[in-house]
C-alpha cells in the first residue's frame, strides 16, 4: 500500500498533470465567456438579422403541454447555440495553439547555431591550401 500512495504523489506531483488542472479551470472559466459572448451578443445580433428570431427559443413541438404532462418537444434553437459556441471556442483555441507554435519558431530561428571548432589537421590543410595559392 505505501508503494501506492508514493506513486500516486509522483504522479500528482508532476508538472503535466498541475498543468492540466490549471488548464481544465481556466477552460470552464472560458467556457462561461464564451457562452455568454454568444447568447447574449452574436446570437441576438444573427437573430435581429434574420428577422428577429430568438434563438434560444427555436423548437419544435411534438406534444403540447397537457394539465398533466409537460411539452415533449425537440429544442434546436439551443443546439444552433451550442455549435456557435463550439465553433467559437474552437477558433479562439486554434489561435491561441497558433500564436504559440510562431512564438516558439521564432525563438528557434534567433538561436544562433554555433559551427563547432575546426580540428587541428583541418586547419594545418587550410594554411597548406593557402600558402600554395599564394606561390602560383
Amino acid at each position: 500500500m505505501k508503494g501506492f500512495v508514493q506513486e500516486f504523489k509522483e504522479f500528482i506531483s508532476r508538472g503535466s498533470v498541475v498543468d492540466l488542472a490549471v488548464g481544465v479551470i481556466i477552460g470552464g472559466a472560458f467556457t462561461a465567456i464564451v457562452n455568454s459572448l454568444v447568447n447574449d451578443i452574436i446570437m441576438p445580433v444573427v437573430g435581429l438579422i434574420i428577422g428577429g428570431i430568438d434563438f434560444s427559443e427555436l423548437k419544435y413541438v411534438i406534444t403540447p403541454a397537457t394539465a398533466t404532462t409537460p411539452e415533449a418537444a425537440i429544442c434546436y434553437g439551443a443546439f444552433i447555440q451550442n455549435v456557435v459556441n463550439f465553433l467559437l471556442v474552437a477558433f479562439v483555441i486554434f489561435l491561441l495553439v497558433k500564436g504559440i507554435n510562431k512564438f516558439h519558431r521564432k525563438q528557434e530561428v534567433e538561436e544562433p547555431v554555433e559551427e563547432p571548432e575546426p580540428e587541428e589537421n583541418v586547419l594545418l590543410l587550410r594554411e597548406i591550401r593557402d600558402l600554395l595559392k599564394k606561390k602560383d
